[in-house]
C-alpha cells in the first residue's frame, strides 16, 4: 500500500517508516505536522494515512483535526490514528466521521506487537473499523446499564468484536471454540437489545454506536 505518515517525533516516524516498508508497504511521504499531513494527501493520493493525535504547534489535537477534515473531504480515505493516551472524545470523533468505516484508534503501544498492528492497518484499508481494546473498556465502563448485565466474558467477546474481529480471530485469542464465541454473541446481543447482521464491520459500527451512546 501507499502510506502518507505523519508522526512529529522524527525518531518514532522514521522507525515506522522502516516497519512499514519492511512488510512490503511504501511511505510516500513522512509528515511532522497537520499542515504538512493535509498537503501530503493532497500530492499524492496515498491508500490510507497514518497519523498521531497531537502535533505541532499545539499538540493537542492537531493531528486528529486533520484526519477528520481529509475524511470529510475523502470519505473513503482509510485513516489509522495512533494515541499516546486513550482520548475518548477524540476516538468517537473519529468513529463519527464517514459512518466510521475505514478507520481506526490504536494506542502506540500497539505498534511493538508487529504483526498485530500491520493486521489492523490492513483491516482499516479495507474498510473496516479497528478500536483500541483500552479505548473499548473505558466505552463499557461509561455505560453502566445494560452492560453492567453482562458476564466478564461476555465483555472479553465485546472488546474483541470492538477490534473488528471475526468469531474465528475472537475464538483464537480466548482459546475457546467458535460455537462457543457464537453463544456468548447471542447472549450479548439479546442484553443490549441489538439486531444485527453478519458483517463483520456492521457489528461492529453498532456495538460501538451503542457504547457511545
Amino acid at each position: 500500500m501507499r502510506i502518507v505518515l505523519a508522526e512529529d517525533s522524527v525518531l518514532l516516524r522514521e522507525g515506522l517508516i522502516g516497519l512499514l516498508e519492511r512488510f512490503g508497504h511504501q511511505v510516500v511521504a513522512g509528515a511532522g505536522t497537520a499542515d504538512e499531513l493535509t498537503a501530503a494527501v493532497a500530492e499524492h493520493g496515498p491508500d490510507i494515512v497514518v497519523t498521531d493525535v497531537r502535533m505541532p504547534p499545539g499538540f493537542s489535537d492537531e493531528g486528529l483535526r486533520a484526519a477528520i477534515e481529509l475524511r470529510t473531504r475523502q470519505p473513503g480515505l482509510p485513516i489509522l490514528v495512533l494515541s499516546q493516551y486513550v482520548q475518548r472524545a477524540y476516538a468517537e470523533e473519529l468513529l463519527d466521521s464517514a459512518d466510521g468505516r475505514g478507520v481506526g484508534y490504536l494506542l502506540k503501544e500497539r505498534v511493538g506487537d508487529v504483526e498485530e498492528f500491520i493486521d489492523a492497518l490492513h483491516r482499516v484499508a479495507a474498510g473496516n473499523t479497528v478500536v483500541d481494546p483500552e479505548v473499548v473498556r473505558q466505552l463499557i465502563r461509561r455505560r453502566r446499564d445494560p452492560l453492567a448485565r453482562l458476564t466478564a466474558r461476555e465483555q472479553e467477546v465485546l472488546a474483541l468484536m470492538a477490534e473488528g474481529r471475526s468469531n474465528a480471530s475472537i475464538a483464537a485469542a480466548m482459546t475457546v471454540s467458535e460455537g462457543t464465541v457464537s453463544k456468548h454473541f447471542g447472549s450479548i446481543l439479546g442484553k443490549l437489545d441489538l439486531s444485527l447482521d453478519d458483517t463483520t464491520n456492521r457489528r461492529v459500527l453498532a456495538v460501538l454506536a451503542y457504547l457511545r451512546g
